[in-house]
């Protein structure tokens, strides 16, 4: 019968032992916690809060005065002491207009002037448009330097939707990829004239 309280409540039995126990765990972990002479207050990566208002405890020790600094015995001082790893510094991000876009989207679009120039004149000489979406535009010539014009724009405007998503590399490869098809179509246009 003398152990009746605690077989009704182990688990308040387990929390006071923590509690009794926890403040000089926590000094015996921590070094700068208990040193007398070179305190120099918790890392600069710790986040350190009070689990009893026995001492107020600062994550900046340098703006206490010296006498707040002085040792406190073990079973006064209650502060729980997390150190958080420091996170991997992500890349800036590159602004959308840099150097080089400005260059890959002046490319595509010169790109996509010679290939309206090539489909026109062969156009002009009875051949035929093989690219089924800038087929429906073949009937007048400012149909097809809009087709032109909308697909500069468009790689521009996807671009810009990967850029702003975090995708640079697809941002970059979508200026790549037309280019290559462009640059296809030309000389393509060119060799069957």
């Amino acid at each position: 019968m003398e152990n009746a309280p605690f077989k009704r409540f182990p688990s308040q039995f387990v929390l006071l032992i923590i509690l009794i126990a926890q403040p000089g765990f926590a000094v015996a972990q921590e070094g700068w916690l208990s040193a007398p002479t070179e305190h120099n207050g918790p890392p600069a990566d710790a986040i350190v809060a009070e689990s009893f208002p026995v001492v107020t405890a600062a994550t900046n020790a340098t703006a206490l005065p010296k006498e707040a600094l002085r040792p406190v015995s073990p079973g006064a001082f209650a502060a729980v002491v997390l150190v958080t790893p420091k996170l991997p510094q992500k890349p800036e991000a590159h602004p959308f207009w840099d150097r080089k876009n400005r260059t890959l989207f002046a490319v595509n679009g010169a790109m996509a002037g010679a290939d309206f120039f090539v489909t026109r004149r062969n156009l002009g000489r009875n051949g035929t448009e093989l690219n089924p979406v800038a087929r429906m535009f073949i009937g007048s010539t400012p149909g097809l330097a809009a087709n032109f014009a909308m697909e500069t724009g468009g790689v521009v405007s996807v671009s810009y939707l990967f850029h702003k998503t975090g995708h640079h590399k697809l941002e970059r490869m979508t200026s790549y990829i037309n280019l290559s098809a462009s640059a296809f179509a030309v000389t393509y246009g060119l060799a069957h004239h």
